[in-house]
């Protein structure tokens, strides 16, 4: 099983120890896909189209389909505080994901500020430099930041009982999701703080298994019903605000991590897939591994958002579609970003990330971790 095995990677996998069940990684696959829909929407500018006439069967489907994109980072987050809440921190996992991160920032900056999307200034080189930028709304900043908590948050919760940890979830859950659900009911927070719920979250079905969550079916008809009701739901909002001209509460129970919807329906998908019998599938894995690599690639600026959906693809351009070649184009445009993306990270991952730890263990981790040690270790 899974659960059994030592994991570890940007967002819960990689560097094993043996091979592993691809339950998970096929369920990562899915949850970043539904990220990619969610910007193949958001960041396409097609948001007038949708208002401009809100009970179309385009506009619907097109609210539909990129409704999920904070739910898949619930999803993401699950799966690092499932693994991660009973395993260890290192340097040279910490070096790592920001690789990862600074090889597509300095790779794929030239290559916009020559296509003309980047601009040259030193506030933008000094955001480049920076491994984060702000901790509001950047998935990748919050992420890194979060990482470091990681040790901590694991401390917490192995040191805490089972009553309290039900508590410190009933606390937390309650404020930011039960009651910040209630329209006109403000909740500000970042994704720092909520990564670090969700992790509270993951780290009791690891650390306190129990019957219910090992029953696949209950799970996955909790997920179906969860999904459909909030892909219901959301329909209705979406006519009944666009109508209005308010485009803002169309989402309204998915918009935002916190919300009801976004939660449930991550929870419930995650002890689905979690229970789901697939054994090592060593292709579902590699593509699993790569799907970090895909935010980090398709997501990567405003700039590469302005190239990718507006210019290349231009979504807009294809809303006006006969409604089921609109639903091809989409998901075939989704797909297809997905899939390139994966394998432009594979080729990352078998050359320069091999290379690299090839000298790096080699050479340097005995001097890493005595100096982390130093760090990390009281007088």
């Amino acid at each position: 099983m899974a659960n059994e095995q030592t994991v570890s990677s940007h967002l819960g996998g990689a560097n094993l120890k043996k091979p592993r069940s691809s339950n998970l990684e096929l369920y990562r696959i899915v949850c970043m896909l539904m990220i990619v829909a969610h910007h193949y929407v958001i960041n396409s500018g097609v948001g007038k189209a949708l208002l401009a006439d809100p009970s179309s069967a385009n506009s619907i489907f097109m609210a539909l389909f990129g409704a999920w994109g904070k739910t898949g980072i619930n999803c993401f987050l699950m799966i690092t505080g499932y693994y991660m809440c009973t395993s260890k921190i290192t340097f040279r996992k910490f070096i790592k994901l920001l690789g990862q991160i600074y090889l597509y920032k300095f790779l794929l900056y030239p290559l916009l500020l020559v296509a003309g999307y980047e601009s040259l200034s030193i506030q933008r080189i000094t955001t480049l430099i920076m491994p984060f930028w702000g901790f509001n709304n950047d998935f990748v900043s919050c992420f890194i930041v979060f990482w470091l908590f990681i040790p901590f948050l694991t401390k917490l919760v192995q040191s805490i009982n089972k009553r309290e940890h039900e508590l410190l979830l009933l606390l937390t859950l309650g404020s930011y999701t039960l009651l910040g659900t209630i329209p006109t009911f403000q909740v500000v927070y970042n994704y720092i703080t909520w990564f670090c719920i969700i992790f509270i979250v993951a780290s009791y079905i690891r650390l306190y298994p129990r019957k219910l969550f090992e029953n696949k079916t209950v799970w996955g008809w909790i997920t179906v019903a969860s999904v459909l009701l909030s892909l219901l739901v959301t329909a209705f909002m979406h006519i009944h605000f666009c109508s209005l001209g308010n485009m803002a509460f169309s989402h309204y129970f998915l918009c935002d991590c916190n919300k009801f919807f976004a939660v449930v329906v991550a929870v419930s998908s995650f002890l689905w897939f979690k229970n789901i019998k697939i054994k090592y599938n060593k292709v579902i894995n590699a593509i699993g591994a790569g799907t970090f690599g895909v935010l980090l690639i398709h997501a990567n600026s405003p700039a590469m958002r302005t190239w990718l959906w507006k210019n290349t693809i231009d979504v807009v351009g294809h809303y006006s579609l006969p409604f089921g070649e609109l639903v091809l184009f989409s998901l075939g445009v989704v797909l297809a970003v997905f899939t390139v993306c994966n394998l432009i990270d594979q080729l990352r991952i078998y050359t320069i990330e091999k290379w690299f730890f090839d000298w790096y263990d080699q050479k340097m981790t005995i001097k890493a971790d005595r100096i982390i040690s130093r760090i990390t270790t009281s007088e």
